[in-house]
């Protein structure tokens, strides 16, 4: 019996955010529509002689009304349905020209950032939810074992780089030190709107109530399933395509890759390079951070060959 051959479409859409990037702009479907009722960031299907930029162009002016000034890459999503492959090209776009309206009867709504996990997307439109509420620079704090440099550098990430996702490392620490650490960290990022992800057991979560855990590459690959509820965040350090097949498995919500360039702490690594890194992104189906060597220079070529932004140590821990 001969397999069904599925149809294959190229979707260009966009995460429009407003000019105080505390809002975004989503369509709902039409009743008629496949998955008609839902909600979804607004877009097409590309020609085939557009470029994604092009396609994105053309149906935002022709379903909205209006014209893109400045667009950039956010994150490419294969997905399968039972009758048709889907890949979607979603940009995000910071400046346009005109007011958004459904000039084709749909309805269009700014919706808050924190309020997009309570409407109902496609489930292809799910990794771009995860990529629109994300920033683009992660830290990575350093191992401080001075508690007032700690706090120090950490507060200046935070008040002066306007650093909103960190993740707590302290392998130097004691289990109960750590636990300090985090409440200290939680109660800096609760007060300038940032993320805190531990990196450590899930069971930290509940002595500390932080935003999320980030494994281990070694931790991520002895799981079976999502050690935390939905309703935290959960990232992974990985560093080859089986990890992020697997962190695609426990559905993480983010993962950094690396190496990607050269390190001092790690001078002999072997690196993956842009291309590889470039080919592990595009199906990776999440958002991915570059690590290893970035700085805020390498952020634009990040997001270009598809990356959500750059993860840090030393750049942001000066």
């Amino acid at each position: 019996m001969n397999a069904i051959v599925k149809r294959r479409v190229h979707v260009a859409a966009a995460a429009i955010i407003s000019a105080d990037k505390k809002q975004v702009l989503i369509a709902r479907r039409p009743s008629s529509f496949d998955q008609g009722g839902l909600w979804e960031f607004p877009g097409g299907k590309l020609a085939p002689y557009e470029t994604g930029l092009e396609g994105l162009k053309r149906e935002l002016h022709e379903e909205l009304g209006v014209e893109i000034s400045c667009a950039q890459p956010l994150i490419r999503v294969h997905h399968e349905y039972p009758d048709k492959r889907i890949l979607l090209d979603v940009w995000q776009v910071h400046e346009f020209a005109g007011e958004p309206f459904g000039r084709e009867g749909q309805a269009v709504r700014w919706v808050p950032m924190e309020d997009l996990a309570s409407y109902p997307f496609p489930a292809a439109n799910l990794p771009i939810l995860r990529a629109v509420m994300l920033p683009t620079e992660y830290l990575i704090t350093a191992e401080e074992d001075d508690e007032d440099v700690f706090i120090e550098r950490l507060t200046r990430a935070l008040d002066k780089d306007g650093v909103r996702l960190v993740q707590l490392r302290g392998k130097t620490l004691s289990g109960e030190e750590y636990v300090a650490r985090a409440r200290q960290a939680l109660a800096l990022c609760r007060e300038y709107g940032a993320r805190l992800l531990l990196n450590g057991e899930p069971a930290l979560l509940e002595q500390v109530d932080a935003d999320g855990i980030h494994l281990t590459s070694e931790r991520l690959m002895q799981l079976d399933q999502r050690p935390v509820p939905m309703g935290k965040w959960l990232g992974a350090s990985t560093h080859n395509a089986e990890q992020l097949d697997k962190a695609a498995a426990l559905d993480c919500d983010l993962v950094t890759l690396s190496p990607l360039a050269p390190t001092p702490s790690h001078p002999d690594a072997i690196l993956m390079g842009w291309h590889d890194f470039q080919q592990h992104v595009e199906h990776a189906g999440m958002p991915v951070f570059a690590l290893g060597g970035m700085t805020r220079f390498h952020a634009n070529r990040a997001r270009a060959v598809g990356a959500q932004g750059i993860a840090s140590i030393r750049d942001f821990w000066r």
